[in-house]
């Protein structure tokens, strides 16, 4: 059996929980939303264990620049001021777009979910129950996603190995940050 009928199966199961149609479809879809945020989450936590130390390193430079450009403007050096900003915003740049990258990296299994949805499900009116409406997969799966990446971060201090990750966020923070970020639990609440 191929490694995409065996995914297939274990998806389809997902889907027959219950003996109601309406039920399995709206468990089924949570199940798979919830996997992808699980994922998403785990992929995430890779990235960010693996640049870590590049991560750092730009947060020091901005770090660094934004406290020459500070201390330029006070002492009146408007050419090295300029200078420092400039180095400053560029840093900031190049921070912000890798942890921008870091937080899409969570979103690449809903592509491949929405892609089996799509084959199982496409041209299927999904009843909205108490309203009336139909709609098709892709609103009930957006829908499920937001509710499962909820539950996801009221859960996850409770998950042993998304427990750790906010410590290593916290100790890759500089001083500067590490003011205004508080301290992770030592233990996770009960």
């Amino acid at each position: 059996m191929k490694l995409l009928d065996i995914m297939d199966s274990l998806l389809a199961s997902l889907y027959m929980l219950t003996g109601d149609p309406i039920w399995n479809y709206y468990i089924g879809t949570f199940l798979l939303a919830l996997g992808t945020v699980l994922i998403g989450e785990f992929t995430v936590s890779v990235v960010f264990r693996i640049n870590r130390s590049h991560l750092a390193k730009l947060d020091r430079r901005l770090s660094e620049m934004k406290t020459l450009s500070q201390k330029a403007l006070e002492a009146g050096d408007e050419n090295s001021y300029r200078a420092c900003n400039k180095e400053a915003n560029e840093a900031f740049g190049r921070s912000f777009f890798n942890k921008f990258g870091l937080s899409a990296a969570s979103l690449w299994p809903c592509f491949f979910a929405l892609a089996w949805m799509q084959r199982h499900f496409l041209g299927a009116s999904i009843p909205i129950p108490l309203v009336g409406l139909e709609v098709s997969y892709f609103p009930t799966f957006v829908v499920a996603y937001i509710a499962a990446r909820i539950f996801f971060g009221k859960i996850k201090h409770r998950l042993p190995y998304f427990r750790q990750i906010p410590k290593l966020a916290y100790e890759q923070t500089s001083p500067e940050e590490a003011e205004n970020v508080p301290a992770p639990p030592t233990k996770a609440p009960h």
